[in-house]
């Protein structure tokens, strides 16, 4: 389904491996001072904040898996999750350094070389607005932010709003599996912004009882889960028709399946719905009108 390394790269950053290990404890985010004038970001959901609030024009360097905006695509490189160029990193002489919490040794490295460090936590919805503020004051951004923040806040709320009298479809969130088979399929758990954005969107997350971010799952379980919608993710590419053909095939081998009998197997594509950015909620947005059809017209496939 994906491209193997950046989805590696991308599960990390949805959820630093819950329940392969232990997220380290995050350090304090960057202390006053000036605004910074040079930025590295090391976390696409905070690069996207970052020119979203203003702070653009300031940042030098992004992380090898930064797409969005196009403006960060013309930036230096400096390594992902895993593999961070310290040297890099240090080479484009930055006076603050956004990373993520479980980065511990790049941390280290950039405040023993005077770096103010911005340590950022994966949470659910609401820790979207809460970085977005926080980044507004770190960066002398305050006011923009907060017109950002509350924009965000308003579009959510609009979401719930019309969806709130109508049902919640049974849903199971995938994004990852086997191309073309439905095996090592990965799929949204009950925390996080994944089911954030579901719930958020009018559907229930048919694995709502378990308590992380994301599981692997079988075809077994998905039947007897039997849900009345399937949302697929893709998020590496973009599908060329024959493959989309390909990929809901997989899912027509379970004709038993409520979303297969009544055609509701959605894929999506984008990186918006698996970066917790600002574009969270455009996903959102589209999900619901997935979900409820007279809400709007969704991009079925």
């Amino acid at each position: 389904m994906q491209n193997q390394p950046a989805f590696l790269a991308i599960l990390l950053v949805l959820s630093a491996l819950p329940g392969c290990r232990a997220r380290e404890a995050a350090p304090p985010a960057a202390s006053a001072g000036p605004p910074p004038t040079r930025i590295v970001s090391l976390v696409p959901a905070v690069t996207e904040i970052l020119f979203a609030i203003g702070a653009g024009p300031r940042v030098v360097g992004v992380s090898s898996f930064d797409t969005h905006p196009p403006e960060a695509l013309k930036l230096t490189k400096v390594g992902g999750l895993l593999d961070p160029d310290v040297e890099r990193i240090l080479s484009l002489k930055p006076d603050l350094l956004a990373a993520d919490a479980s980065q511990l040794d790049v941390i280290a490295k950039a405040k023993a070389a005077g770096i103010r460090v911005y340590a950022y936590s994966l949470g659910g919805i609401g820790n979207l607005t809460k970085t977005v503020r926080e980044l507004g004051r770190v960066t002398g951004n305050d006011r923009q932010a907060e017109e950002t923040a509350s924009a965000l806040e308003g579009r959510l709320e609009a979401v719930r709003r019309r969806v709130a009298p109508l049902g919640r479809p049974r849903t199971i969130v995938v994004f990852g599996r086997e191309p073309g088979a439905l095996r090592a399929i990965d799929v949204s758990g009950g925390t996080g912004f994944l089911n954030d954005i579901l719930q958020i969107a009018g559907g229930e997350n048919v694995f709502a009882k378990e308590a992380r971010e994301w599981m692997r799952v079988s075809v077994e379980a998905i039947l007897a889960a039997s849900p009345d919608v399937v949302i697929e993710l893709h998020y590496g590419y973009y599908l060329k028709p024959a493959r989309i053909r390909q990929e809901q095939a997989a899912w027509a081998t379970l004709p038993v399946l409520p979303a297969v009998r009544n055609g509701r197997v959605y894929l999506l594509e984008g990186n918006n719905y698996v970066v917790p950015g600002p574009r969270v909620v455009d996903a959102a947005e589209e999900i619901a009108r997935l979900l409820h059809p007279a809400t709007g017209t969704g991009k079925k496939r």
